[in-house]
């Protein structure tokens, strides 16, 4: 039985361009429990030239304490599988209560430890950021969270300078309950926190709520700027990257 003649083969040249990354490559560490992360950058993060590379982290879904603390010892390894070898303008560290609970110069550490002397943002770093950038005072805090993880929150965010007029919580422990909490709940929540005259701007702690849609519609009916620790991140982790154009269409903070 006779084969078929091989098909003929032709080798290429070829030229290489920049990548999809040409201006900046972000590196993002999420929580394996995250439903809402990733979804939300993709909205955020459209500038030409910027590319996200992501890895998760395992974590239990109880929003405490100890089980956020517990995730410190995996940070390294998951910052270890995000391009290896490939330079990363900015890594960034996918959770709010985490930082809290861990601190952030430990975080900034255990990154660092997989890539010396990248710049570091977690959605706690760059909410404070965001908050100066907007020239707030005295903000509302919206949280999932349980008492004790509020508690926390408040000392901080005031040991930053920025006072804490208002505290509203779901309470409830669970991320992947918390990453269905619906955009009415939310919007009435953080409207109701917002709308009192002792509040600068409204601050939606938790990378599983789904807050971005909601940001420019909030800010239109408070008069007042609103962030999330997702929208947040996003922004800072553009401005450390150089990438500072300004984006007047997501809300008042991507318009700095």
């Amino acid at each position: 039985m006779s084969s078929a003649p091989a098909a003929p083969f032709e080798h290429f040249g070829f030229a290489m361009d920049a990548g999809i990354a040409a201006r900046a490559r972000i590196g993002l560490v999420v929580l394996a429990t995250d439903h809402t992360l990733e979804h939300e950058w993709r909205q955020l993060l459209t500038q030409p030239g910027v590319a996200f590379y992501e890895s998760r982290l395992y974590n239990a879904a109880e929003i405490a304490p100890a089980t956020l603390a517990a995730m410190e010892k995996d940070i390294r390894p998951a910052v270890d599988l995000i391009l290896p070898g490939i330079a990363l303008q900015v890594v960034a560290f996918g959770c709010t209560s985490g930082t809290l609970v861990i601190g952030e110069q430990n975080v900034f550490a255990r990154i660092r430890e997989a890539r010396p002397g990248v710049a570091c943002t977690t959605p706690l770093t760059a909410a404070m950021a965001a908050l100066k950038a907007l020239g707030a005072k005295r903000i509302a805090l919206l949280t999932p969270y349980v008492e004790s993880i509020n508690r926390l929150f408040a000392e901080h965010i005031e040991g930053a300078g920025v006072g804490v007029s208002r505290i509203g919580s779901f309470n409830h422990a669970d991320d992947n309950d918390v990453a269905r909490i619906d955009a009415g709940s939310l919007h009435s929540a953080a409207l109701a926190l917002g709308r009192h005259e002792d509040v600068d701007a409204v601050f939606v702690s938790c990378t599983s709520l789904r807050m971005v849609s909601l940001i420019p519609v909030l800010e239109r009916e408070l008069g007042k700027p609103v962030i999330s620790s997702n929208y947040a991140m996003a922004w800072h982790a553009l401005r450390l990257a150089g990438i500072d154009e300004p984006q007047a269409q997501l809300g008042s903070l991507f318009a700095q």
